[in-house]
């Protein structure tokens, strides 16, 4: 006699229904399934960085690991070395002066700060404002935590900046956070300090709380601004900084996020209950990281500057039209209209020319006539795929 499969009683919590798989996640299994079979794709696809932190960095994380006292567990509000070196950095970096006891908060990568975030801040059924087009995990983790995701848009036309005139008629409500990302990822559009001025100006109005995602303003960038320069921007917004971008750290999950000492304290309450402190050696290492000078920038951006012009080049063969004042790690282009839609270009270079480019449409509906593509990714192979999208083309 067959036993019936006793999983096929079991059914996934309800959350599960408002959300799929990460796309790089299922996509990029489809990527390694192609590799397997030796077609060798060329990912132009996430934006890791594949150049190293800097050599001081790796240093001080292999003398403090060989600290016999140092593999305990870690202090939930990170050490004092880390807070303070982040507070040296803004101050440096952005002018902003922040108290490192109380308005910092290390994070094991700012993607769980958009979940501590929300817990934090938003009841199940209230509203949360994300851009679209705009990094889909704000989408998701909204969701999945039982908030309401209202977007707000960025359009090409208006420099893909927010429309506040479009903001001033939404319902507020029931709104608590809006999520904003800038230099934003995934049009490249930079941050102003009129911008920074007029959010800040919103959220005090609307009696809502800002969340600023920061992590690209090191990146082919000349002047990198935090919202949190805007006088009294720390008692309505949040910032998230991360260290994969700016020190090409993204395996480490080393983060953080800065506001008032109240806003700090609830996040901390969440985080608390959630995991632990990061590796001791870690932290100091990141710690050390955060002392690089402009020349260190300088010299990961000249590489970066080079793989722009290639990844300019790839746009241009793909007929592909994008802005050239763009910041950060990526470049957005708008596809020819004679493609139907994005999927149809980016799956015949896929399965063409063997590289893979991400299509708009996953950060939301206005980036459905785009393409992304990832400039962490070796000068050889992005003029390897240059050649494959010129012979398809």
């Amino acid at each position: 006699m067959k036993m019936e499969n006793q999983t096929s009683k079991i059914r996934p919590a309800d959350r599960l229904s408002n959300v799929s798989e990460y796309y790089f996640s299922r996509k990029l299994k489809e990527v390694a399934q192609m590799n397997a079979e030796g077609k060798d794709v060329i990912s132009l696809g996430i934006g890791s960085p594949d150049m190293p932190p800097s050599e001081d960095t790796i240093q001080a994380l292999c003398k403090e690991a060989r600290n016999l006292d140092g593999h305990g567990y870690m202090p939930y509000i990170g050490i004092p070395e880390l807070r303070g070196g982040f507070a040296d950095w803004y101050k440096k970096w952005y002018n902003v002066d922040l108290n490192p006891n109380t308005e910092i908060q290390p994070l094991i990568g700012s993607k769980e700060g958009i979940l501590h975030v929300t817990l934090a801040f938003v009841n199940p059924g209230e509203q949360v404002l994300v851009p679209d087009p705009g990094y889909p995990t704000y989408t998701s983790l909204s969701k999945i935590l039982g908030a309401e995701v209202v977007n707000y848009n960025l359009k090409e036309e208006s420099g893909w900046m927010p429309d506040f005139d479009e903001l001033e008629k939404m319902d507020m409500s029931r709104v608590k956070l809006m999520w904003t990302n800038y230099p934003n990822m995934p049009t490249g559009a930079n941050a102003t300090p009129q911008l920074y001025q007029k959010l800040v100006d919103f959220a005090r109005r609307k009696n809502i709380v800002i969340v600023n995602d920061n992590p690209y303003s090191f990146i082919l960038n000349d002047k990198p601004i935090s919202i949190l320069s805007v006088p009294g921007a720390k008692d309505c917004c949040i910032e998230f900084n991360s260290m994969s971008k700016s020190h090409n750290m993204p395996g480490w999950r080393i983060g953080m996020l800065a506001s008032n000492a109240d806003f700090v304290q609830w996040i901390l309450k969440v985080k608390s209950n959630i995991d632990s402190g990061m590796f001791r050696a870690m932290q100091l290492a990141a710690s050390k990281a955060l002392e690089a000078g402009e020349e260190w920038y300088e010299g990961n951006n000249r590489n970066y500057r080079n793989r722009r012009r290639l990844a300019g080049e790839i746009m241009h063969a793909l007929g592909c039209t994008y802005d050239e004042s763009q910041v950060g790690m990526f470049l957005w282009g708008k596809i020819p209209a004679d493609y139907a839609d994005v999927e149809e270009l980016t799956e015949r270079v896929l399965h063409e020319a063997r590289v893979f480019v991400t299509p708009g449409f996953i950060f939301g509906s206005n980036g459905r006539r785009y393409i992304r593509i990832s400039l962490c990714c070796k000068d050889s192979k992005l003029a390897e795929a240059l050649r494959r999208i010129k012979e398809i083309v």
